[in-house]
């Protein structure tokens, strides 16, 4: 299953949320109105007119409809702030990026492998300090607006493997598109409660009243408690419903992530045999329950929101029994284990180094001009599919960047002088007008630390970019709402200060746009479109002619590159070159109609766009590069194509 197959399965799935809604509410419904007729002598009494018994029913089936959608409105508008709000609701702090406690370092360290090699950004990083047993969740609207948070307990007992066999099962979520159902489930399932807490604060007010008039409310309140129970038993079974196929699906693309079962594995025994497990003590448990890497309230199989423990270990070691899992319980009762101290007896590096293997000297990245053997569906597979490979890249990228730089992308005050400084043309008269730009729209000083960062930039491998760019997003994130709004201006001004500017930097221009938009507003951030390609064909054609164009010197070649890429999308297309004069509008004009697209348009899409960058089987690490950048523009993240791909000059 594919990324394109994915998001499909991600909207049916939506869809069978919104049944499942229905049905639990018809079935609260139908109990209060059972209780308004107990309540109030609806039954059993023919002095009762049937004009008024019907008149209170279709109130009370109103205001439980009302307060069911006010309710669950009211808990997803709370959650619009994304992933971060709903770390801080269970009490996380977040992970200072200066942090020197090895255990901080080492999970950010995981994180930053995980999302560079998955082509996505950064997320925002949190510790559940007060949690001792060994969880994780990932939580956010988009990828663009995603927090992972742990527990302590995961940071203490798990050496480095199991940490990153769990980080790669919560990235599955992210890649998916389970995040942005999760947030919707949490509001659902709070206004299917809501009646519970209403029944519950009357019940209390009314026992100090005394008041014998108030004995029908008491017993409305009562049932409304009931009605609570109702709510919970269908919460719990639309929560188990949704969630529980997809942990095993999580575990595997973990497996292929990491290219080894024994991290992944080895968390899920911790799990099972240390004495914390995986609970959670925090009373906001329940409601997130359904998005956590293990079982954090301990449900009865019937409402279990993920696979048994044992049956998640044996699909990834056949071989495990009960009986070892037993064994385990005896020697960590008496020694629990501590994850660095593995990480040294393994023979791992140590966690206060910056990436995953510091014991090899990273090999010398390619350059800008070195090929790649690529076909269409190939790469297409890769879309949101990270393997070992990548994860093993992802690391030596991080190694090549220098310390200068990745410093100043992990700080609050340096990152946006930094991302300006990747949109920046070379020394000359473009430059200088963005640096006029950045001055009159900022100030003078942050116009030079970016001159100056884009000098260091100037011999910095175009491998290394995006990585940089997806680093720095955690810190940007922090900077008040008007300063990222003005953000998102000077990158669009930077983006078109001159008709020479790169199409790379033109399009990195609008990635950090479309990054920090959505992170602005999670709620509204991006979705899977129902638009079909042919609905789209202008805009299509403009991309990939100006994909073309871009890629090749010679006219001859860059229209053989464009027709390549229209028969792959549009074969019954007869469609001439004609790149257009003004790129960037077209490009402008292009961005919202193309990410509106359904996934299998965006599939064909992008195998035409791969066919014109390729047309004769390859193409340059820069090429490479600049369809990365595209993709990501497109929410289509695409992991750096070397580990598989590169082929010798």
């Amino acid at each position: 299953m594919n990324f394109f197959e994915r998001q499909e399965r991600a909207r049916r799935q939506s869809r069978r949320l919104v049944v499942l809604f229905a049905l639990a509410v018809a079935a609260v419904v139908l109990a209060v109105d059972l209780i308004f007729l107990l309540a109030f002598g609806g039954l059993g009494r023919e002095e009762t007119p049937s004009g008024s018994l019907a008149a209170g029913l279709a109130l009370a089936s109103l205001v439980s409809l009302g307060i069911i959608g006010v309710a669950s409105l009211y808990r997803v508008a709370s959650l619009c702030a994304g992933g971060a709000a709903v770390a801080m609701q269970l009490g996380a702090t977040p992970v200072p990026e200066d942090s020197r406690d090895i255990h901080y370092r080492r999970l950010r360290n995981v994180v930053e492998e995980i999302a560079i090699a998955s082509g996505v950004p950064v997320p925002q990083i949190f510790v559940l300090e007060q949690e001792p047993g060994i969880n994780a969740f990932a939580a956010g609207w988009s990828p663009d607006d995603a927090a992972v948070a742990v527990t302590r307990g995961a940071l203490d007992r798990l050496n480095r493997d199991e940490l990153q066999g769990v980080i790669a099962h919560e990235f599955s979520h992210i890649l998916n598109g389970d995040m942005r159902l999760n947030i919707r489930l949490m509001g659902v399932l709070f206004g299917i409660l809501a009646m519970a807490l209403i029944g519950r604060k009357i019940l209390q007010h009314g026992r100090g009243s005394g008041s014998r008039g108030s004995a029908p409310v008491l017993v409305a309140a009562l049932g409304l408690v009931l009605v609570g129970y109702v709510g919970l038993f269908f919460g719990r079974l639309i929560k188990a419903g949704v969630s529980r196929q997809r942990e095993f699906l999580a575990d595997a693309s973990a497996v292929q992530f990491t290219r080894q079962t024994r991290g992944l594995a080895g968390a899920l025994k911790k799990i099972g045999g240390l004495q914390d497990g995986s609970k959670l003590g925090s009373r906001d448990a329940e409601e997130v329950a359904h998005m956590l890497f293990g079982d954090g309230v301990g449900y009865s199989r019937l409402f279990a929101t993920h696979p048994p423990l044992l049956e998640r270990i044996q699909a990834l070691e056949p071989a495990f029994r009960p009986q070892a899992l037993e064994d385990l319980k005896a020697r960590w009762q008496m020694h629990p284990p501590s994850g660095l101290d593995e990480d040294l007896a393994l023979g791992l590096a140590g966690p206060e180094v910056a990436t995953a293997s510091t014991d090899v000297r990273p090999p010398p990245l390619p350059g800008d001009e070195v090929e790649l053997r690529v076909t269409p569906p190939e790469v297409v597979a890769r879309v949101a599919r990270p393997d070992g490979g990548d994860f093993a890249r992802a690391g030596s990228l991080l190694q090549a960047l220098p310390e200068v730089l990745r410093t100043a992308a992990h700080e609050r005050e340096e990152a946006v002088p930094l991302l300006f400084g990747l949109l920046l043309a070379p020394p000359g008269q473009v430059r200088e007008r963005q640096l006029f730009e950045l001055a009159a729209r900022h100030d003078e000083r942050l116009s030079r630390q970016a001159a100056d960062y884009a000098d260091r930039l100037l011999d910095l491998p175009r491998l290394l970019h995006l990585p940089l760019a997806a680093m720095a997003m955690p810190a940007l994130r922090k900077r008040p709402r008007p300063e990222l709004e003005r953000f998102m201006d000077t990158c669009f001004a930077l983006s078109h200060a001159d008709g020479r500017i790169s199409l790379f930097e033109y399009c990195l221009g609008r990635l950090l746009r479309v990054q920090v938009h959505d992170a602005l507003a999670p709620a509204s951030a991006w979705v899977p479109g129902k638009a079909r390609l042919m609905s789209a064909t202008a805009p299509a054609l403009d991309l990939l002619s100006i994909l073309a164009q871009a890629g090749h010197d010679q006219e001859a070649e860059a229209r053989r590159a464009y027709l390549a890429g229209v028969h792959r999308a549009f074969p019954r297309l007869d469609a001439p070159y004609r790149p257009p004069t003004d790129w960037q509008r077209a490009l402008d004009e292009a961005w919202p109609v193309l990410d509106r697209l359904e996934p299998t348009g965006k599939e064909l899409l992008l195998e035409a766009l791969v066919a014109a960058a390729g047309h004769d089987g390859r193409m340059s690490v820069a090429e490479a590069e600049l369809l990365r950048v595209v993709c990501a523009a497109l929410h289509c993240p695409l992991p750096p194509l070397l580990e598989r791909l590169l082929q010798e000059p």
